[in-house]
């Protein structure tokens, strides 16, 4: 009897054991679903002190904040050894990388206003996180269905995928919304994309009266939207093979569309800006006029696969 007594009072040990053990295990994942939110699936939460933002309580690491702006600091300079005095604005593409990474751009010193993204609702839930000085840029492919999520974010400046008059349409009508509610906001800008390469699998309009169709529409139809110029994403081996002395015959042709639009339209010279140039061939974007970059890799590093991405760390 007295063996089977010791029995259940090591089972029941054992047994309470498990039990703190479990407990500690959940604690744990708790902790850890907090730190690295996916991308897919985050909840911005409500803060007990309305006047703190998710930025206020954003852990920025100093080691990374130094290296990004290192390499931000070393674009900035590539670009303005080439701008000859011209005001150029880069996008940093923030695409897939934490916000921790785009508030330590944003905040003082650098104080870095225009970030791009890829994809709508991430998009959507950076702007939530971040401070509304940001100016976000929507790069990614328009799908008409991204339309009234984009338009509802106040601090949205361009969109730069626009190829169909429906999405413009859409994305006018949407803003429209968020502009009875809130007056303040602005305008959304736009780029018209082109496809100046002529690939089946890229977006945009043909060049020609497709392209000057759209524009006009937009300038006569979307009160909503300012047509800021014209954008294209050139085929891949022209971009590698661009240098500050070697024309990409993408540039050349999107050049061209934009005079052509000017012309038809009856626009001042300089009314439309080119946005074209990427991290591998901004520097011969701007040599041929670009008044835009969008450079991502150079600046935050490779970039993680989809389903690793998280909002924040």
């Amino acid at each position: 009897m007295a063996n089977l007594r010791t029995m259940k009072e090591m089972l029941s040990d054992q047994v309470q054991l498990f039990r703190m053990m479990k407990s500690r295990l959940r604690k744990w994942r708790s902790m850890q679903m907090v730190q690295a939110e996916p991308i897919c699936n985050v909840r911005v939460r409500h803060l007990q002190d309305p006047d703190m933002s998710e930025a206020d309580e954003m852990r920025v690491d100093p080691a990374r904040a130094q290296a990004l702006i290192a390499q931000l600091t070393f674009v900035k300079d590539r670009i303005g050894a080439l701008a000859n005095g011209r005001n150029i604005r880069l996008v940093a593409v923030s695409k897939l990388k934490p916000a921790n990474d785009i508030l330590a751009l944003h905040q003082a010193p650098t104080s870095h206003e225009h970030f791009g993204e890829n994809y709508a609702q991430e998009l959507s839930q950076k702007a939530q996180l971040l401070p509304g000085s940001i100016k976000w840029h929507f790069i990614g492919g328009l799908q008409s269905g991204h339309c009234k999520t984009l338009a509802k974010i106040p601090n949205l400046f361009c969109v730069s995928s626009i190829d169909t008059l429906k999405k413009a349409t859409l994305l006018n009508s949407s803003r429209g919304n968020l502009l009875a509610s809130d007056p303040s906001a602005p305008k959304i800008s736009v780029h018209v994309q082109v496809n100046t390469s002529g690939e089946e699998a890229k977006s945009g309009c043909a060049p020609g009266e497709e392209t000057i169709s759209l524009c006009r529409e937009i300038i006569n139809s979307c009160p909503n939207l300012h047509l800021l110029g014209l954008m294209t994403i050139g085929a891949i081996a022209r971009s590698k093979a661009t240098t500050a002395d070697n024309r990409n015959e993408d540039f050349v042709a999107l050049t061209e569309q934009r005079d052509l639009v000017s012309k038809e339209l009856g626009l001042e010279e300089g009314r439309l800006e080119l946005s074209m140039g990427m991290s591998e061939d901004f520097e011969g974007a701007i040599t041929m006029g670009s008044a835009e970059v969008r450079v991502g890799s150079t600046i935050f590093g490779q970039r993680p696969a989809r389903a690793d991405a998280v909002l924040k760390q």
